[in-house]
């Protein structure tokens, strides 16, 4: 065998045997693409496909109709609303059956004749209601008369009726945007009527001067009565709803002992009774002596503007959203949270001193006077006007004339079919107490929202960062 094959295959003289050379090729010059020939860096653009991709497609928008159609069978704040009404008026309807004694008679044979107790049944419904009617809107009864007084005297009454109302739900809805509860309206009213009786019996000026007085005296008087809850509240710590409480106290009998002395008690009179005002401090009748409205509403009115300006429009305005959303945050973002506090229970205290005016001025109070009784629960019935209309401008508005509506109305159900006025008071509080817990009413009506809730909520976080319409 030969050396080479003994050796694996190398040479015999040891020396490695160098791999063949591969020819190389040289390289060829390239020339400069343009730039649409160039590849696309798709680097940045995956990032903003992958975006668009992750991101939703928008929802192709409702057509009103079905946007009307889906709050209906969900039960939205609106169908709440009403349907609370319905069912204040179907509770209404029972407690009105249940009070007459001659209906009730009839149900004692009642399966004899079910006809009779039902029929008797519905003729009463139907005619206390009907009378409600006549008394809060229009009785077309009058039509005939053509005389507008008579024609428009039962809006007349329902607008005159919801007047101090209006004040009043706006006192305590501005308090519950910044996030406290307002129970002192009653006090802050009396305080108003009491610097109001003051200075209108008190100053000799001509025309409407003294009106205008009267009106700055009543906004001053509720306005600092209420600021000093809002001092203790802000720099003390004191619970708003336990000092206000208080306060209602105490303006009840400071005016009891007021109308014992000389200053307030009206002469020869043994009976608690004021001064009367002069005559030019009296809210002026906007279409005669025979309806009963008068300047006060377009005051009313002006103030729901002011309310609606302040949250929405105004720096200060949002400080107290802000405030009644979070206090703590609103404090962080270098906000004062004890000066909005006070200044917002100060704007309460003079909305409510505008009921003062009213009630002391306007057209229910014959010798306009002051009395024990110059509040006549108005104080709580705004609590009422305020949760029904969600602490809203309009909201407020609409709430207080149904309950002026209501008011007006009842005095003629009671006069036309012998139904007490007390069942208005039965229905106002079961159209809050529904409107307070809207899950009840999407359940008794098997809507769809049957377990929501959330409208009947009126913390100021669930309305801070809207505007209030």
């Amino acid at each position: 065998m030969s050396d080479a094959n003994n050796d694996g295959g190398k040479p015999a003289d040891g020396t490695p045997e160098r791999p063949a050379e591969q020819p190389t090729e040289e390289p060829r010059e390239q020339s400069p693409k343009t730039p649409s020939e160039q590849p696309a860096d798709t680097s940045a653009e995956k990032p903003v496909a992958a975006i668009a991709a992750a991101k939703p497609k928008a929802k192709p928008q409702k057509s009103f109709g079905r946007q009307v159609i889906d709050g209906i069978v969900t039960g939205n704040s609106a169908v709440v609303t009403f349907l609370a009404i319905v069912l204040a008026l179907l509770v209404g309807a029972v407690l009105i059956v249940l009070s007459n004694q001659d209906v009730l008679d009839k149900y004692k044979y009642f399966f004899d004749d079910p006809g009779d107790a039902l029929s008797a049944s519905w003729d009463l419904v139907k005619d206390a209601y009907v009378a409600l009617f006549k008394g809060a809107i229009v009785d077309p009864g009058t039509f005939d008369s053509n005389y507008a007084p008579y024609i428009l005297n039962p809006i007349s009454e329902t607008i005159s009726q919801a007047t101090p109302l209006i004040f009043g739900g706006l006192a305590v809805s501005i308090a519950f945007r910044a996030g406290l509860f307002n129970i002192g309206a009653q006090g802050q009213l009396i305080a108003g009527a009491i610097v109001a009786s003051w200075v209108g019996f008190t100053f000799d000026l001509p025309g409407a001067l003294l009106l205008i007085l009267v009106i700055v005296g009543g906004i001053l008087g509720g306005a600092v009565y209420a600021g000093l809850a809002g001092v203790l509240k802000a720099r003390f710590g004191a619970h708003e709803v336990i000092v206000t409480i208080m306060f209602n106290y105490i303006a009840l009998n400071f005016l009891a002992w007021l109308l014992t002395t000389d200053t307030f008690r009206e002469e020869d009179q043994q009976q608690p009774i004021g001064k009367p005002l002069d005559d030019d401090a009296l809210l002026p009748r906007l279409f005669g002596d025979e309806l009963r409205i008068n300047l006060g509403i377009i005051l009313a009115l002006a103030a729901v503007v002011l309310y609606w300006w302040i949250l929405n429009r105004s720096t200060m305005g949002f400080e107290l959203r802000a405030v009644g959303s979070n206090p703590d945050a609103a404090r962080t973002a270098g906000m004062s949270v004890g000066r909005a506090q006070i200044v917002a229970m100060a704007i309460a205290g003079a909305m409510a001193g505008m009921v003062g005016v009213s009630q002391l001025a306007g057209p229910y109070n014959a010798g306009h006077q002051l009395s024990p009784t110059i509040d006549a629960g108005l104080g709580f019935t705004a609590i009422t006007v305020a949760l029904l209309g969600r602490t809203k401008p309009v909201g407020v508005v609409f709430a207080a004339l149904l309950f002026g509506a209501l008011q007006a109305g009842g005095s003629k159900m009671q006069a036309a079919v012998g139904v007490s006025i007390d069942i208005v008071m039965v229905i106002q509080a079961v159209i809050v107490l529904c409107v307070a817990a809207p899950a009840l009413v999407r359940t008794i009506f098997r809507l769809k929202g049957a377990h929501k809730g959330g409208e009947g909520g009126l913390v100021a976080k669930e309305t801070a960062g809207a505007e209030a319409v």
